[in-house]
């Protein structure tokens, strides 16, 4: 009985959540004077912390021949992701897959209420298990795809794309204490969490170089990271007009500002703190 209370505590506590989102996207996307050519114009937030949401929004409409289809690795809650917005106001269908059990069951509760196009998973991915998205996917080529598990993210990635899937919009978490020009992950651990206490919170994921480096081999265009330094946005340059692509420019690489505000210093003394962690070069 308690925890059916506590559920629908969590369940209203979400929708007023939602109702916010919506709105800041509203004002947010809004306010920007939108430049083609400039993906840091494109950023508004609602659901997403880091302007996400205006990033992916404005690519999914530049897409040929949509299938309104995404997938997320990481998706939490199911409303505080990189796909909530096209779950929810642009109503994609798609695949969340989350690990924890508690945040994949509240993210089935609340968007059961709002897209029934939309699965929620509950799995912690790794490289032994990852076969099982071929199975749960609706398509090997998805708009969106969405990856963000700070931890074994390339060799989850290498699995994923070797396994035959090919969205035409990735978005994945970079690591920006690795700096702009190493190409580095981190060792695998396949019960890899990532450790919030300290400096080790620092270990975690991909630089920028090593996923341009990498999804490059697949094919895939860099497009940009987003102002805050947290994601990075590829395309498969097939699924879009070739005008479109070759004249965007955005930023390379920005500090993470999470990174900078908790720890008050620049990458360089961010990596010297866990330069005695084994590290892989790409």
């Amino acid at each position: 009985m308690l925890n059916k209370i506590i559920r629908k505590i969590k369940a209203y506590k979400a929708e007023i959540y939602i109702s916010q989102a919506l709105a800041r996207a509203s004002v947010t996307a809004n306010l920007r004077n939108i430049d083609e050519s400039k993906p840091e114009t494109w950023e508004f937030s609602g659901f997403s912390q880091n302007g996400e949401d205006g990033v992916t929004d404005f690519l999914m409409s530049k897409i040929q021949n949509p299938n309104r289809q995404f997938i997320e690795i990481g998706a939490s809650t199911g409303i505080d992701n990189n796909t909530a917005w096209l779950a929810i106001a642009r109503k994609f269908n798609g695949l969340m897959i989350e690990g924890s059990h508690g945040s994949s069951e509240l993210s089935r509760i609340l968007l059961g209420r709002i897209n029934l196009g939309v699965e929620c998973v509950n799995i912690f991915v790794n490289k032994e298990n990852i076969s099982d998205l071929r199975s749960l996917a609706q398509t090997l080529t998805p708009d969106f795809f969405s990856l963000d598990i700070d931890g074994n993210d390339y060799y989850l990635m290498s699995e994923i794309l070797d396994g035959g899937f090919r969205p035409a919009v990735l978005a994945v978490e970079y690591n920006s204490a690795f700096g702009p020009d190493a190409s580095l992950t981190i060792k695998y651990d396949p019960g890899f969490v990532i450790d919030m206490m300290g400096d080790q919170y620092l270990y975690y994921g991909v630089s920028i170089t090593a996923w341009r480096r990498f999804l490059g081999g697949y094919g895939y265009r860099f497009v940009c990271v987003d102002s805050r330094g947290v994601n990075a946005f590829f395309i498969m340059p097939d699924r879009f007009e070739s005008a479109f692509v070759e004249n965007i420019s955005g930023y390379n690489y920005r500090e993470n500002f999470y990174q900078m505000r908790k720890y008050k210093c620049e990458w360089r003394q961010q990596f010297e703190s866990i330069s005695h962690r084994e590290f892989i070069e790409i």
